[in-house]
């Protein structure tokens, strides 16, 4: 059951094929084995055993891969933390997960050194470090945790995602039916999760040369010069990476016909963002897939599909139908957990058809618990005599098959016998001219808009006086997710308001 087990059969098949492609290095699958096996029997000789929980800070990279894959190998726990964590979430996250080891670059040990919940972490690992000891692979079974992950947000206990062995290849399985990769492409995952998938196929992806955590600053001539040295003929990123990239592939006159697949997901893809995608990548066939860290697929649709609806998403943004193995129900919104229940009570609890309501889910590939967080547990998951379901916290509605999103259900604002969707909102503004996002918040009791331009106030509620909106703000910069840099993050957004 051992997720290595994917990567360990890929180089069967493909041992000479390139893995992994960084700048101005690269590794065949073969190699690539050899170093895991190395940095296995290193980290044995350092004392870290089946079971124990090693912290990584360490960006996306050959030596990410190598490191996780060693940990996988010997039955231990990847505890992953991405690159745009800052200090208080890096030292709740070390607090909460109770690792044995610590491996980072050279500035992750720097700051070791003056942060107590790292200095207490008591084996210090060197990522260079590498031994020729003879080591055998670990048993390990489903439930076995392989990679814990955290959740973006950036209030409140971090929200540790425990993607055990059996549930990695439960999560492969499903991206592999998303995404149907061949052995022949050459990838550029900008999501790191992907990039394990295309190490269980045998591809070889490219890693794109840009800080994730300042994606909106990428150099987007230099990752194009990438897709051409490189022979990339698919792309699995963002949709703000692929929107940046579309944009300066447009505006510069680039021909990049050898892409021929693209994937996007981990934010919203609207219709007119199509056209862009067709027009830089004219032999392409583009995917949007919608999910979550807990559930990934939930639901998928095609570029072709998305632009039939016109660009009118006042209805929901369409996020297509349903993945075959994802159980999917829209019950009623709370902000407060809901008990165990039966699958019949949920049943009749299931809002009707075309009515919003939040979106919950269940599957195999749909994550069953947190690490050492009840209080997430009892938020997120609903239990069942059958099953443990996923609150996706997401509003939509489902119509025959089919799924619409709009935006957190937190977010949806009932005011004066009306309802406000902030998402759609969010779609509507950016159809104006001169205004780069927005958003609408009930702040005080005054529904007040909040826009990202540098036209004036008036100008402004001149052409946004079909909302009907009572207070607005106007701001140079709107705060957005660090991860993704696609959605509005609005625990922030609010602080700087207030």
């Amino acid at each position: 059951m051992n997720a290595i087990n994917l990567f360990i059969s890929a180089v069967k098949k493909q041992p000479t094929r390139l893995a992994i492609v960084e700048t101005d290095k690269s590794i065949s699958y073969s190699e690539l084995e050899k170093e895991v096996l190395k940095t296995v029997a290193y980290f044995q000789e350092m004392g870290i055993k089946k079971g124990d929980r090693v912290l990584v800070f360490v960006p996306m990279s050959i030596d990410l891969y190598r490191i996780v894959l060693a940990l996988f190998y010997m039955g231990s726990t990847a505890v992953f933390l991405d690159e745009w964590v800052n200090k208080k979430r890096l030292e709740l996250c070390c607090e909460l997960a109770d690792c044995k080891g610590f491996i980072g670059v050279r500035k992750a040990r720097i700051f070791s050194l003056f942060s107590k919940p790292l200095r207490r972490i008591p084996i210090k690992l060197k990522i260079s470090g590498r031994s020729n000891q003879a080591i055998s692979q670990a048993e390990v079974d489903y439930d076995s945790s392989a990679l814990i992950t955290f959740t973006t947000g950036s209030t409140g206990t971090p929200k540790a995602a425990n993607r055990s062995h059996g549930f990695l290849r439960e999560q492969f399985d499903a991206l592999i039916d998303e995404i149907d990769p061949s052995y022949e492409d050459v990838d550029l995952p900008v999501l790191p999760i992907v990039l394990f998938v295309n190490l269980g196929v045998g591809c070889t992806s490219v890693i794109a040369d840009f800080k994730m955590s300042k994606i909106h600053k990428m150099n987007s001539q230099e990752i194009i010069n990438q897709i051409k040295k490189n022979n990339v003929n698919r792309i699995t990123s963002s949709p703000s990476f692929i929107h940046t990239l579309t944009q300066f592939t447009i505006d510069n006159k680039i021909e990049l016909n050898n892409i021929e697949k693209i994937f996007t997901g981990g934010g919203p893809v609207f219709p007119e963002e199509v056209n862009l995608f067709e027009k830089a990548f004219p032999n392409s066939d583009s995917k949007i897939v919608y999910g979550s860290t807990e559930a990934e697929p939930i639901s998928s649709l095609s570029a072709r599909e998305l632009k039939i609806s016109l660009g009118d998403i006042s209805k929901g943004l369409p996020v297509g139908e349903v993945y075959s193995k994802t159980k999917l129900k829209i019950i009623p919104f709370t902000q407060d957990s809901i008990p165990n229940t039966t699958e019949l009570q949920l049943s009749e609890d299931e809002v009707g058809v075309g009515e919003m309501g939040e979106i919950i889910v269940a599957g195999n590939h749909v994550l069953k618990s947190y690490f050492n967080n009840p209080k997430a547990f009892e938020q997120n998951k609903i239990v069942t005599e059958k099953t443990t379901w996923h609150r996706t916290g997401d509003c939509g509605t489902l119509e025959n098959g089919k799924l619409f999103l709009f935006g957190k259900c937190e977010q949806v604002i009932n005011y004066q016998n009306k309802t406000y969707s902030p998402f759609v909102i969010e779609h509507q503004l950016k159809q104006i001219k001169g205004i780069e996002t927005g958003t609408v918040l009930l702040l005080n009791n005054k529904l007040t808009l909040v826009v990202e331009t540098n036209l004036s106030k008036e100008r402004v509620q001149q052409e946004l006086k079909f909302l009907e909106i009572e207070n607005s703000v106007i701001l140079k910069k709107i705060p957005r997710d660090p991860r993704h840099y696609t959605k509005i993050d609005y625990g922030k957004l609010k602080e700087i308001i207030s």
